[in-house]
């Protein structure tokens, strides 16, 4: 059903359930090509954006080790990292998304209550409203 499914992946427990899930339809489609989006935000200050902390290059290199282990299982994983000053991670995600020519985007939540999902915001939530592709949220894990 979908030949190219782009995961926003940002190293939380939320995106490793989107990945999984992406992996999971990958494997019952047959022939899918999952495309990881990582979006490093910059702030903008005096003098420009700020430099690219530790922990960043850290996390890129886990989620390209991820992918690299997926591709070794004979899946076809690619990994598109994109600096964001403005507008946040959705943007930046919808734009891979076209880019790679996606059928479908797949993103986790962080299992935020409703309200602190509309105070802070999420990813998931802000692509829901700017995406012309369809979007598949994975909730958290329900608490016990």
């Amino acid at each position: 059903m979908f030949k190219v499914i782009v995961v926003g992946h940002d190293g939380s427990d939320g995106a490793r359930r989107a990945l999984a899930m992406a992996v999971d339809l990958a494997r019952e489609g047959g022939g899918v090509r999952i495309v990881v989006a990582y979006v490093e935000q910059e702030i903008l200050g005096k003098g420009g954006a700020s430099p690219v902390p530790i922990a960043a290059e850290e996390l890129e290199t886990d989620i390209r080790r991820a992918a690299e282990g997926l591709s070794a299982e004979g899946l076809e994983v690619t990994v598109d990292v994109h600096h964001a000053v403005l507008g946040g991670p959705a943007p930046a995600i919808l734009h891979i998304a076209h880019e790679a020519g996606a059928d479908l985007i797949v993103v986790g939540t962080r299992g935020r209550s409703v309200l602190a999902g509309l105070l802070v915001g999420s990813v998931a939530q802000r692509l829901l409203h700017v995406s012309d592709l369809p979007v598949l949220v994975v909730p958290a894990p329900a608490a016990a």
